[in-house]
Order: C-alpha cells, then sequence, then structure tokens
C-alpha cells in the first residue's frame, strides 16, 4: 500500500473553518481517533481535535498490551474478557504490522494469593471464554518448566506455574493508524487543536459546534467549528469538555494513575513476559520485553493529578523495582538502573464504579451517554476494545443523528500505519536503536507530527529508550523537521526549548 500523504495542516484548519460536520469528535486518543474512523467509514463527515498530539495522553502512557483480560477473572468481569478476547483476536489478524503476539509466564510461589491449582482453572476459563481461539492455549508448568523459560526467576518456593497468550503492541502507533485511516476517509483531523468553548443557538440550546484554538499558531487563532453532533471523548480531560457545556456537570471519569518504568533488558535477564503478584499488595502486574529494555509495571492508585500534570514518583519507581527484584532477584535493581519512568491515567467510567473499594477491582467498561444539550460523552473502557467500543459510539451518534450511513467495516478493515522500510543508507537517530532519520520524515509527511515530542514520544518510542530521553538528538530532528515544514530558525530553536519542557512534564520523577 503507498504511503498516505494528508492534506497540509493548513489546508485541515481551512476546512475545520468550512465545512458543516455531521459529528466533531473531541479527542485524539485511541477512543476519539477509534470513533473518528468508524464515523468517517460509514460515510459521515467527520472532524477530529486534539488539544494536544494524537495518543498524547493516556494512549502513549499505556503497558502497550492488547490482552483478553485475565487480570479480570477473579473479580468476575467474565463478559469484559469475552469482549476483549474478541477484540484481540481482530486486532492480530487487521493489524499485523502493529500488533503481535506474546507468550507469558506465570510463576507460582508458596503462600501466593492465588494457588496454581486457581490459576490454571481460571487460565482454562481464560482460554474457554476465548471460544478455544486464543493465540494459543495455555500449558501447566512444574517448577523445572518454568526455570526453563524463565531461568533467573526465583528458584525459592517456587511452585510451579503457567504460560498463557496474549498480545502486545505500540499504543501509540495503533492511535495514529487510526487517524491515518480517518483521513483516508475524508475526515477533517488536526492536532494541537483545543477546544476551549462549545456553542450553540441560544442560550442552554442545543450544542451546535465548538470554538477550537490552533495552539501552533502565533497567539492562538480561534475557528468557530460547526457540527449537528459533538462527541466528547477526551479521556481524563472528560469532564472538562463536559464543563463547558454546564459548568456544574457531575464528574463522570474516575481516574487511577498507572506508572510504568523501562530498565536495560540484561539487567533483569527476563527472556519473555512474565506475570508478577505484587509482594507488597498482590496486584496482577508484569515484566515485559520491549527489545533492548525491559518494562515493569503497572501501579493503579488513585490520583487527583491532572493529566497534563501526572508523573511517577520515587514511591512509584521504588514499588516496580521492589517487585521485580522480588521475582528476579539477580537483578537488584536500583533507581539507577531506570532509563524511563511515564505515568498515565485510567479514565475509569464513574458511573460504572459507583461502590467499588479498589482501583485494581474498578470494572474497566466504558459509558456511553447522550446530554440534555445533544452531547455524546463515552467514558471508561481500555485499549484493547477501542474498535468495538467507537462502534458503539458511533451507533449512538447515528440514532441521534437520525442519519443513513454506511454498515459499520471495521471488523474487517485492515489498519494502515507501517514504518517506511529501512535502507542501508538511513542515518539512525541514536546508535544501537532502531529509529532513523527515515521516521521523522515519514512521520511530518504522512503523520499529522509538528513538534519535536510528536516524532521522539509518540511516532517512535526514542524518548522511552534513552536515558536523555532524546534530548541530545533534538536539534538535529528539529532541523531536519524545520526543513520539511518551512521553520524559521527562530522557529527551530524554539521547538527544541519545546521539546526540553516537554521531556520535562512526561519523565521527570517526583520526589
Amino acid at each position: 500500500m503507498p504511503f498516505h500523504h494528508p492534506p497540509g495542516r493548513a489546508r485541515q484548519l481551512l476546512a475545520l473553518a468550512d465545512r458543516y460536520f455531521d459529528v466533531l469528535v473531541v479527542g485524539g486518543g485511541i477512543n476519539g481517533a477509534g470513533i473518528a474512523r468508524d464515523a468517517a467509514r460509514r460515510g459521515l463527515v467527520v472532524a477530529l481535535v486534539e488539544r494536544d498530539d494524537f495518543a498524547s495522553g493516556t494512549s502513549s502512557r499505556s503497558s502497550r498490551l492488547i490482552h483478553g483480560g485475565v487480570r479480570y477473572l477473579e473479580h468476575g468481569y467474565l463478559h469484559l474478557v469475552l469482549e476483549a478476547s474478541r477484540e484481540r483476536r481482530r486486532l492480530l489478524a487487521l493489524a499485523p504490522h502493529l500488533v503481535r503476539p506474546l507468550r507469558f509466564t506465570w510463576p507460582v510461589y508458596k503462600g501466593a494469593r492465588i494457588s496454581r491449582l486457581e490459576l490454571l482453572a481460571g487460565l482454562t476459563l481464560y482460554d474457554a471464554l476465548a471460544l478455544f481461539r486464543n493465540v494459543g492455549a495455555h500449558r501447566p508448568l512444574g517448577p523445572h518448566g518454568v526455570l526453563e523459560r524463565e531461568p533467573e526467576l526465583n528458584r525459592a518456593h517456587l511452585r510451579g506455574g503457567a504460560t498463557y497468550w496474549d498480545a502486545a503492541t505500540d499504543d501509540s502507533r495503533l492511535t495514529i493508524a487510526n487517524v491515518i485511516d480517518a483521513s483516508e476517509h475524508s475526515a477533517t483531523v488536526v492536532n494541537h487543536a483545543e477546544v476551549t468553548a462549545l456553542t450553540s443557538g441560544s442560550a442552554g440550546g442545543a450544542i451546535d459546534g465548538a470554538i477550537v484554538r490552533d495552539r501552533r499558531s502565533p497567539g492562538g487563532a480561534d475557528i468557530t467549528v460547526r457540527a449537528r453532533l459533538v462527541i466528547n471523548a477526551a479521556g481524563p480531560w472528560s469532564d472538562s469538555i463536559s464543563r463547558l457545556e454546564d459548568p456544574a456537570a457531575r464528574a463522570a471519569v474516575r481516574g487511577t494513575k498507572g506508572v510504568h518504568v523501562a530498565v536495560p533488558a540484561d539487567r533483569v535477564g527476563n527472556v519473555g513476559a512474565v506475570t508478577m503478584l505484587s509482594p507488597d499488595d498482590g496486584r496482577v502486574m508484569f515484566t515485559l520485553p520491549a527489545g533492548r529494555f525491559t518494562i515493569i509495571g503497572t501501579t493503579d492508585t488513585p490520583t487527583d493529578e491532572t493529566p497534563e500534570e501526572v508523573r511517577a514518583s520515587r514511591a512509584d519507581v521504588r514499588y516496580l523495582l521492589a517487585a521485580c527484584n522480588r521475582f528476579f532477584p539477580a537483578a537488584k535493581l536500583t533507581e539507577d538502573d531506570v532509563v524511563s519512568a511515564w505515568a498515565g491515567i485510567r479514565p475509569l467510567a464513574a458511573a460504572k464504579n459507583a461502590g467499588k473499594d479498589t482501583p485494581t477491582s474498578a470494572s474497566r467498561e466504558h459509558a456511553i451517554t447522550l446530554s440534555a444539550r445533544g452531547v455524546l460523552t463515552v467514558t471508561g473502557g481500555k485499549l484493547t476494545t477501542f474498535r468495538e467500543m467507537s462502534e458503539q459510539v458511533v451507533d449512538a451518534a447515528v440514532a441521534a443523528l437520525g442519519a443513513k450511513v454506511r454498515p459499520c467495516d471495521t471488523t474487517d478493515a485492515p489498519l494502515p500505519g507501517e514504518r517506511p522500510p529501512a535502507h542501508g543508507d538511513d542515518v539512525r537517530l541514536v546508535p544501537g536503536l532502531d529509529w532513523r532519520e527515515a521516521d521523522v520524515a515519514h512521520a511530518a509527511r504522512n503523520e499529522f507530527a509538528v513538534s519535536i515530542a510528536d516524532v521522539l514520544v509518540r511516532r517512535t518510542l526514542l524518548a522511552f529508550e534513552t536515558r536523555d530521553h532524546g534530548l541530545g538528538v533534538a536539534p538535529r530532528v528539529a532541523a531536519q523537521m524545520g526543513a520539511l515544514l518551512g521553520w524559521t530558525a527562530a522557529g527551530t530553536a524554539a521547538a527544541v526549548e519545546e521539546y526540553e519542557r516537554e521531556v520535562a512534564r512526561i519523565f521527570t520523577i517526583n520526589d
């Protein structure tokens, strides 16, 4: 398939002002991107706007897993496991360049909260809920079998375990693939464009659009966007969009913080993915392979931090390292081993979680609501089931509009988003890492990247895989982007300064 060359950003901004849209989707994370894609493929006239960059919030801070929800079994969310298993199977077929099978080893130790028999019963149910069409069937293991697969695991009091299958992804690129496909089906998509107000024909009347501020223009130019229906898919920012409609609106999102750390893979010695029970509180967490790195995560704690400022704390990092060290005792990880640490906010649907005692027991179900003034809001959900959730949101939008559209086809339509093939003359951005100057050019030309962070944090993973988070290569990337996008010398220098602030915002570890 030839690489997509989307309309330039200036043309997209003009289209925002000139077109009359069926739906305006607010929020360019995985949910908003999936909704825009589904709606555009059905023939609706679609606009998608995102205040920062596509996938810049929760959708670039996940465990990078497309999972069937094995953790949900012990809380009785069997329908979520069934749904997640079905969607995982679809994504493996529709986006093999973005979603790949991943085998997990789950060791069980003496006195563990989940015994070996309970684990095997749960994994048997897990495979059954996948209609025995899982990526691969689980396999019981004795102590020797566990250590054969993961020889660096703690041997003391090991009772055995099992292997089972899930899938891994690049969360940011999965989001971008949906945005690209929406654009290829005539959606107008603009990142770095913030909704500052919702509009209506009369005070208290039906919402008929929004004021959108272009955050990349000097002074921030405002654009009036007209739409028959506004869809609020802003994730952890959903409540702030709802309050533009009704300042007294009750909170619909319950946020919890998830933190991950990346360390050099050779410091841990894991062969593949390992499921762990935290020695501190017993929650399920993972040690995950990521090329030259190992990702350890995640935490699940209530937070009052804003999505813009949420960061890992030293206590979060110590919690994750302690768990990994318990399972891999030779690692002896310290904070000095951490290459990067990041945090995201899970936007759990408050309506689905009234009375839930802990974040771990909270439901990952989503909620779709239509307000009195006609704004359609989706909250909750998870990365794995974004496609089905998007289908349901667009179904609700079509009903609200009374529109006649084509049937949903995202169950069978492959996703785009392949990286450009590497050539012998491609220059690596950092020695030893598989990110090249060709990736920068491709991101700027074809993937809506307009800042250094767009490229180094979300179109590639370079910021997560270097101790300086790409600061050393930022001037070189800025020069390349500046030549492609027509930046002045002052604009190129400003882009580097902006990136320094973004790195501090995302990767600083709080005391």
